[in-house]
């Protein structure tokens, strides 16, 4: 058997497999043009939830499928567990759709861990169809067998799941750091005339890096990272959206509104900080919001 040691080491090298990255980018592409940017590939990434909508589906079928193997060994429980894991194949369908929108806009890392997740959880999912057809032909056994082989799959692409969540920080927002670390009270950011007019630029305050957008004697100051991936803001593009102006990620197109950071597309989900900003005398000066 694995040691305890063993087994994350064996997934941390799945990372770095790149054989896997043909099968990696075939789907990729299918994914990205089943599910195209817009708002229903927004709802699945939970833009509109404040944070991914797929680790809060898992919770369905996991549970369904989860409580069928203990009325499974209940006398007399077959047509209950029938009914569990029928449910749970039902909602194992969004739960799928919304993990293939956030695997298609993660880096190669994260993609090639997410790949195997998902093929494991797709055996689950098999597992689990064919408990049900064997039920319906009326074996029982045979169904439950199916049933308790899903839920191995179904454990083992758990471990994946929080290996993507908390090793690799899928889903995890990147811009708290700046706000934590940046000093209390007002900073000098730069003079105005020094800030290019409708441009992103970068600027530091005590090693700190903010985005800077300048539009005419108006200055919005957003945390330089983008809380999807960690992309440098300051790269991207300011664009308007709904008539209010906001900067587009350079790496995934996530889209923050300037006023107050809040996403407007995705695949972010978490809004980035936007700092608080006074211009006096030509000079631009800073605090955290809240200050």
């Amino acid at each position: 058997m694995p040691t305890a040691s063993k087994v994350p080491d064996a997934v941390v090298r799945l990372e770095s497999a790149r054989r896997l990255d043909p099968v990696v980018g075939a789907v990729r592409s299918i994914v990205r043009s089943a599910i195209k940017r817009g708002p229903v590939r927004d709802a699945l990434h939970g833009v509109w939830l404040g944070h991914p909508l797929h680790p809060l589906l898992t919770h369905i079928p996991i549970g369904m499928w989860s409580a069928a193997a203990v009325v499974d060994l209940t006398p007399g429980g077959g047509p209950t567990a029938a009914g569990l894991i029928a449910t749970g194949c039902a909602a194992y369908v969004p739960t799928i759709a919304a993990g293939w929108a956030d695997w298609s806009e993660l880096d190669e890392p994260r993609q090639r861990v997410g790949l195997v997740h998902a093929a494991l959880a797709a055996t689950a999912f098999t597992c689990y169809f064919s408990s049900l057809a064997a039920r319906a032909r009326g074996r029982h056994w045979q169904g439950r067998a199916w049933s308790f082989a899903g839920l191995g799959f179904v454990t083992a692409t758990g471990y994946l799941g929080a290996h993507l969540s908390y090793r690799q920080a899928a889903g995890v927002s990147r811009a708290t750091e700046p706000l934590q670390r940046f000093p209390d009270g007002w900073h000098t950011l730069a003079r105005l005339d020094e800030l290019p007019d409708g441009v992103p630029a970068r600027r530091e305050v005590e090693g700190v890096e903010l985005l800077v957008l300048r539009r005419g004697s108006h200055v919005d100051v957003l945390a330089d990272v983008c809380p999807h991936l960690g992309a440098p803001l300051s790269a991207g593009s300011f664009v308007a959206v709904g008539g209010q102006g906001c900067i587009v990620c350079p790496w995934h197109g996530s889209t923050y509104r300037l006023a107050d950071g809040a996403v407007v597309r995705g695949p972010a989900t978490a809004p980035t900080p936007r700092f608080t900003t006074n211009v006096e005398n030509g000079v631009v000066s800073v605090k955290r919001p809240g200050a």
